[in-house]
């Protein structure tokens, strides 16, 4: 190769690098102030708090497992390890959660705990949670490890990287609680005498299905389909359309994540004044499924709320109703025109990700055409995420847009 050509092919090289990078820097938010700054408020549907929603009450159900759990945990860490774990009771800690795995958590993970350790933070678990709550937290915990597994990345993810803080001294009188903070499981659990209220809580995956590895088979969040689909299609046409808010799911719809404390949401969906009785069950079964992963004496107290204030409760929904489905991923349809041009008839049909090498690229992968007829997706993790959908619901045609 002459220096002439070799020049030409770096310096093409290099602007294609410093495009990447700037489409890469183009994506990223701008600078948010900070979240913590503004006093806490809590979610309002106009900004304003509703008087006497929440009252402080007796409910008859005992909270003196769960605080003889918190003891014993504490009790079970070392100096060191209580020094980072345990806060005052009107802490900010409370506000600190995060549903991404990138970030610095506060408190004890999992990982750094010793067997007897671990065995006291689960106990903990087993007294504030359901025994199907805590099935739930253990699964979401196990796909976190699946995903390490994909995408070899275990410093990130993984099934222990959880951490603890208790905030308060764990009482039968005084206020206090605790935290478990980590990828895709938040719980919030405050305690007031025999009350407890267990919010914010983030429960979710992704994927939601193991289908390899040291985690194969385990699966989460399917009764929450069904029973949000169940509701769905036992709704009239003209329910319906009242219930849809957007008849395609094309971007993330969470919308109290973390740091979104005071965060305004109105009404929106099908109120539930306007189901039948039969329609009404359906939709107390499925706030059950959310309001059930609480233990079952609060869960039980909680639910009592919920039917008190049904009327005024809202379902809405975000895309088709049934198993029809469409992949989002960013080109066309597959094989594309160009693919079938060169010969490439997508007979041999693989879903794939980067070389390891282009990694480092991102998401920045997928802008070019070097499937050879194949799908290409940005990574390890959206392979899983397009075979369980695939499974599940036997596509036959993949939209790509």
């Amino acid at each position: 190769m002459s220096l002439r050509a070799w020049l030409r092919a770096t310096l093409c090289c290099l602007a294609a690098l410093v495009f990447v990078m700037a489409r890469v820097a183009a994506r990223q938010p701008a600078p948010r102030p900070d979240p913590l700054a503004e006093s806490f408020k809590g979610l309002t549907t106009n900004g304003n708090v509703v008087p006497g929603l929440f009252p402080i009450r007796v409910t008859g159900v005992s909270t003196g497992p769960v605080k003889t759990a918190a003891k014993d945990f504490l009790e079970s860490l070392t100096a060191e390890q209580r020094a980072k774990t345990a806060f005052p009771v009107d802490d900010s800690e409370w506000r600190k959660w995060q549903n991404i795995h990138r970030y610095a958590r506060q408190g004890v993970s999992f990982k750094e705990m010793t067997e007897a350790q671990r065995e006291r933070a689960f106990d903990l678990l087993r007294a504030a949670l359901s025994a199907k709550g805590l099935e739930k937290s253990r699964n979401i915990m196990r796909l976190n490890g699946h995903v390490a597994e994909l995408v070899q990345k275990f410093e990130e993810y993984g099934e222990y990287l959880y951490y603890f803080t208790v905030m308060g001294e764990p009482s039968d009188k005084e206020p206090w609680g605790f935290q478990l903070d980590g990828h895709h499981l938040v719980v919030n659990y405050f305690v007031l005498g025999d009350q407890v209220v267990m919010t914010p809580t983030f429960m979710g995956s992704e994927p939601v299905t193991a289908s390899s590895g040291k985690y194969a088979g385990t699966t989460v969040l399917q009764d929450e389909q069904q029973k949000g689909l169940a509701l769905m299609e036992s709704l009239t046409p003209d329910q319906r359309r009242a219930a849809t808010l957007a008849p395609e799911k094309t971007r993330n719809n969470a919308l109290a994540q973390a740091f979104r404390d005071n965060v305004t949401i109105d009404y929106a969906g099908l109120r539930a004044a306007q189901l039948s009785e039969s329609q009404r069950r359906l939709f107390l079964e499925l706030i059950a499924e959310y309001v059930g992963n609480l233990d079952e004496g609060h869960a039980k107290v909680r639910m009592e709320d919920v039917k008190a204030r049904l009327d005024d409760t809202y379902f809405a929904w975000i895309g088709e109703v049934g198993p029809a489905c469409f992949f989002a991923l960013p080109t066309e349809w597959y094989p594309t025109v160009a693919q079938r041009h060169r010969g490439f008839t997508g007979g041999a049909i693989g879903v794939h990700g980067p070389h390891p090498a282009f990694r480092w690229l991102g998401r920045a992968t997928v802008w070019a055409d070097w499937t050879l007829g194949c799908v290409a997706v940005g990574t390890n993790s959206d392979i899983e995420v397009v075979t369980s959908w695939v499974r599940r619901y036997r596509v036959s045609k993949i939209a790509i847009l």
